[in-house]
């Protein structure tokens, strides 16, 4: 599982260090697309692999389905981390995320999302009071021992 939340400088080379911790979990070669809510996602290939398998099952003959495959998929790229740790970030992913500088990447489970510093503390303060309604309708399925 992928958790945490970290802050680094994205350089004038368009490069982002990884966070150490998530370095070996996300293997030798992983995913950068992007993301909803402005971030960009990254998967292990295993994930990703996952995530493109249930892709398939959807109709093409349906919209919606047509317009997020290609939304995840236009933008997906195989990348490999430097001997320094480092992603480099393709110009587009960096204008669709509005990176700039400052970046907080965070681990969501089963990928890490990789925002602007400005995009997240504004994606948090629009969240935090809500938090408590946020999790009570996701978890009222009758199993109130979920979280």
């Amino acid at each position: 599982m992928l958790m945490g939340e970290y802050h680094h400088n994205i350089d004038e080379k368009k490069r982002l260090v990884m966070p150490s911790k998530f370095r070996s979990e996300l293997g030798e070669q992983f995913i950068l697309t992007r993301g909803l809510d402005k971030c960009l996602f990254v998967y292990s290939m295993d994930d990703w692999n996952k995530l493109v398998e249930k892709l398939k099952t959807l109709p093409f003959t349906h919209k919606d389905a047509r317009n997020f495959t290609r939304f995840l998929l236009s933008g997906a790229t195989v990348c490999e981390l430097d001997q320094a740790g480092r992603v480099s970030i393709t110009s587009p992913l960096i204008e669709y995320a509005g990176l700039t500088k400052e970046c907080v990447i965070i681990g969501a489970n089963d990928r890490l999302e990789i925002w602007s510093e400005d995009s997240w503390n504004k994606f948090m303060e629009d969240n935090i009071d809500n938090l408590s309604d946020i999790a009570e309708n996701l978890f009222t399925s009758g199993d109130y021992n979920a979280l």
